[in-house]
């Protein structure tokens, strides 16, 4: 088994190095945490706040610290027992401002580059003037203006002795042909006119072998010849010679860049026209084909260089679904990590390397049997997050949302998402729609029983397939789909044939045959044809629900979360109970998560919003209010108050969610800082739902309005401020006790606990970069020191706004987890039974493994009860005649009290909540 207890998410950049991490080793190690897990370590653009734009696999970032500074941090780990998990993209690389050296020999190479099969680019896409070219959507405007204009220059690097093209600050590579056009444009001398002979000579290298020999050679030759007088005058003549001003000049730049193995383009084709895939639909990062042996070993030689070197111990792997058989790449990614197993240092654990992929769960949908421990938690934290939803609030909070957002009919999610997916499929996937319907007419064409449906036949099932895909993707290969994946296409296929005229139907189901309900048994244009898809429906469900839908549907914002479904409002006890005895059975080292580097909303943003599904009548009486009130504050642009009131209805509920605990309404140092990241986050939102402006087109009018509202709202003092603080302070205890209920469903169900950085205090942070702000690690260090000192946790409820009980309350549990850790990871699951009228709002179960058993004792739902208290928590009276029914009686130790319980099989809850609202109760058999 993996030794991973529980882990710590870090985000490392430039400003946050590997060595500021082996700073925190001894705090983290305190604090009970096992593993430290890291953003992308590999070499990155300069400057990225995040790392998930690798341009090079192959090396250790050296803004993080390189090769030396992560050894460094693992010295400092490995000295405390600890270990370190790293986070790989294997999906994509970044190819902005050509700091990617792969991308650039495929832009100067095309298709003879040795890594022009490592993108997916469609080498022969059927667009004109695209046959063996990529394109490139880079330009600001289009490209016969900016070409006229004197926008696009040659350029010559002096250093490494090549010709460029110029466009602002970026410097794209030219291909040999053009170097040697170039030369002639200005060569006189017989020296430059062999050199020009010379990249002329490499057209006729075939291998990439003799190619990259024979390049060599002319770079170095047209660096050397640079350095000499008449070889600078010749390349400045060359030039001068395609000085924009001059008609002549345009025109011979305009035959160069046609020989260039890329065509530059406006941005504004790139939806339509791309003949590459993208991630998801950013122009900026290219698709890997790690399905291809070579491109798997380059693209992870890094990563089991480190694990055979002892440096790290396991993997996420990030959106799994973005490869094209998700299953054959983790069993080849396990087998390679077994083999290098053995050659570990004595010095590094021999454990099992933990293995975890990034996947989005549909709710109804099972995890993978993928040879992996699980995934990275986000089906957890959304049933943690469902847990602590009223379902009393969902029909009248949908209610007050159709009504008070103007919407109607159309507020409602199913058409809101339909819509979005409507949006997302035609306006940014355009291009990989088409290759797909191209994919599949060519399969037609082969088939004859297929032959006699045209493309635009194929194009229009596909379309309504994919906007009813009820998954993120199936997993079809050789063989037809699995039951599990035929379920799912079958609904797809009823939804997409109920919206197709009765002809196109039989063109449907043939379709879903060559997509997955038959096998292809080594058939490659039934294997492009299903990657096309496979590959089509993830990136189009991501961006039309997470980062469309979830910005335009506001029912209750702590729904819309990383795979989360806003049309399933709240789940049951026994549900729950269910899905952990699930995971204990089937992936009892998958990971939990209730906040990450993705989240829409920090955990205890969420935790509050919660309580508003139990106080639905008093949420909507204020939000009804608040719009009539502050509808003077408003301006208008086009004709329209701005902002939107949709959005003015969201922005709401996350003022309520954000609100920082202990926030004064005359602060005006601190309500300037709150609004700043509130202005932020609707900006960000507004684009995202794609409704009056968007991250393509931004409206800077509408915009500008978005942040003068909410700087009126804002203003200390004001009677919104005043009233907004008072309804937080009202909901605020009754939000931190879901909180700690919250935490401690992670520490203790089933599975590998992960904290999120800084979330041991309050995490009311909102969507990145908000949720990546710097870190006060200073005082958490200090408190985690002084409760060290202290030992208890009960003093720390009064003043529960400061953090510090969260923090006591993880440090505690760890530590009972390093204890015990069987017990924790793989201990069976039993749901317990509770009795008496407050039977309801208590949630418990029992986690058994030999001489062990753990008992978790949490409340449910307590706002109607905690109104207005100004600590979480109900005095232990409140719990009169309500028993927790235990597995076993005898002696128990109470974990976060440290005292001694002797009871028979039911225990009054005034004595387990007798001064903390949760219980951890632990007890061993002799």
């Amino acid at each position: 088994m993996p030794d991973v207890r529980a882990t710590v998410r870090l985000q490392m950049h430039r400003d946050f190095t590997f060595h500021h991490a082996a700073d925190l080793v001894d705090y983290f190690a305190r604090l009970g945490i096992s593993h430290l897990y890291l953003s992308p370590i590999t070499c990155a653009v300069p400057g990225s706040p995040h790392g998930y734009d690798v341009v090079d696999p192959t090396r250790v970032n050296p803004e993080l610290g390189g090769e030396e500074g992560l050894a460094h941090l693992v010295a400092a780990l490995r000295q405390r027992g600890m270990g370190l998990v790293i986070d790989i993209v294997p999906n994509h690389m970044g190819i902005a401002d050509e700091h990617n050296p792969w991308w650039v020999d495929v832009l100067t190479w095309g298709e003879r580059s040795r890594y022009a099969r490592y993108f997916d680019i469609d080498w022969h896409a059927p667009t004109p003037g695209l046959d063996g070219k990529v394109l490139l959507p880079i330009l600001g405007g289009h490209y016969g203006a900016l070409l006229q204009a004197g926008e696009l220059t040659p350029r010559f690097d002096w250093d490494s002795g090549r010709f460029q093209l110029g466009y602002g600050e970026r410097r794209l590579p030219l291909s040999p042909r053009s170097h040697a056009q170039l030369l002639r444009a200005g060569l006189g001398e017989p020296d430059g006119l062999a050199l020009a002979e010379l990249f002329e000579a490499l057209e006729a290298d075939e291998t990439p072998e003799a190619l990259a020999a024979a390049a060599a050679e002319a770079w170095r030759g047209l660096r050397d010849y640079a350095a000499t007088a008449g070889g600078r005058a010749d390349i400045l003549a060359a030039l001068v010679a395609h000085d924009p001003r001059s008609p002549d000049a345009i025109e011979r730049l305009h035959a160069v860049l046609e020989n260039q193995h890329y065509r530059l383009a406006s941005w504004t084709t790139a939806c339509d026209a791309i003949n590459w895939r993208r991630f998801f639909a950013v122009d900026t990062l290219a698709a890997l084909r790690v399905e291809e042996p070579e491109v798997f070993e380059a693209a992870h030689a890094l990563v089991f260089r480190l694990y055979a070197a002892g440096l790290i111990d396991g993997v996420r792997v990030d959106h799994v679904d973005g490869l094209t058989d998700p299953a054959g790449y983790c069993a080849a990614l396990r087998e390679r990590l077994a083999v290098l197993r053995p050659r570990r240092p004595a010095n590094a654990p021999r454990d099992e390397p933990w293995l975890v992929v990034e996947k989005i769960l549909a709710p109804e949908e099972a995890p993978r049997d993928w040879a992996v421990h699980g995934t990275t938690g986000y089906d957890f934290l959304n049933q943690a997050n469902r847990l602590l939803h009223d379902p009393a609030g969902a029909a009248p909070l949908e209610a007050g949302w159709l009504a008070l957002s103007g919407l109607g009919a159309a507020g409602g999610y199913d058409a809101i998402r339909l819509d979005a997916r409507q949006r997302m499929l035609e306006e940014r996937f355009a291009g990989e729609l088409a290759a797909a319907a191209q994919a599949l007419a060519d399969v037609a064409c082969a088939d004859r029983a297929g032959r006699d449906y045209p493309p635009r036949a194929l194009a229009r099932v596909l379309r309504e397939l994919v906007l009813a895909f009820p998954v993120y993707r199936v997993y079809a290969r050789d063989d037809a789909v699995d039951a599990e994946d035929s379920r799912h296409l079958d609904t797809a296929l009823r939804t997409a044939q109920a919206a197709l005229r009765p002809i196109d139907r039989p063109v449907l189901h043939k379709a879903a045959d060559w997509l997955g309900r038959q096998p292809a048994y080594g058939d490659p244009l039934l294997h492009t044809a299903r990657r096309r898809l496979q590959q089509l429906t993830s990136p189009v469900a991501a961006k039309a629900i997470e980062d469309t839908a979830f910005y335009r549907y506001g029912r209750l914002l702590s729904l819309n979360e990383v795979g989360g479904e806003p049309d399933r409002f709240a789940d049951d006890a026994d549900t729950f109970h269910a899905q952990a005895a699930w995971r204990a059975a089937h992936c009892p080292h998958a990971q939990l998560t209730t906040a990450t580097h993705d989240h829409k909303r920090g955990e205890d943003v969420r935790a509050r919003l919660a309580v508003l599904s139990e106080l639905h009548r008093d949420t909507l009486t204020e939000l009804a209010a608040w719009c009539d009130a502050n509808a003077g504050l408003k301006r208008e642009v086009d004709g329209q108050p701005a902002p939107e009131r949709p959005a003015e209805l969201m922005l709401y509920q996350t003022l309520i969610g954000a609100w920082p605990p202990g926030l004064r309404p005359d602060d005006a140092p601190a309500l300037a800082a709150f609004a700043e990241r509130i202005a932020r986050w609707l900006e960000k939102a507004e684009r995202e739902a794609k409704r009056r402006t968007d991250w393509l087109t931004p409206h800077s009018d509408y915009e500008a309005a978005g942040r003068d509202f909410v700087a009126a709202l804002l203003r200390p003092g004001s009677e919104f401020v005043r009233r907004l603080a008072a309804f937080v302070d009202r909901i605020a205890a009754a939000g931190a006790l879901n909180g700690l209920t919250q935490t401690m469903l992670r520490l203790t169900a089933p599975g590998v606990p992960d904290l999120y950085q800084g979330g041991e205090f309050w995490d009311h942070s909102l969507v990145d970069p908000d949720n990546r702000r710097p870190v006060d690690w200073a005082s958490r260090e200090a408190a985690l020191a002084l409760h060290e000192r202290q030992g208890t946790l009960a003093p720390l409820l009064a003043s529960w706004h400061d953090g510090r009980i969260k923090q006591a309350l993880i440090a505690r549990l760890l530590a009972a987890r390093r204890a015990h850790p069987e017990l924790f990871t793989v201990g069976q699951y039993l749901p317990l039974p509770v009795h008496g009228p407050l039977a309801g709002h208590v949630l418990a179960f029992a986690r058994r493994h030999g001489d062990d058993t753990l008992v978790v004792a949490l409340p449910l739902r307590l706002a109607a009860l905690l109104d207005g208290a100004a600590t979480p928590a109900l005095a232990p009276a409140r719990w009169a005649d309500t028993e927790l029914g235990l597995p076993l009686s005898g002696r128990w130790l109470d974990l976060l009290h440290d005292r001694q319980l002797d009871t028979t099989e039911r225990l009054a809850l005034p004595t387990l909540f007798e001064s903390l609202p949760i219980a951890v109760l632990l007890h061993h058999r002799p």
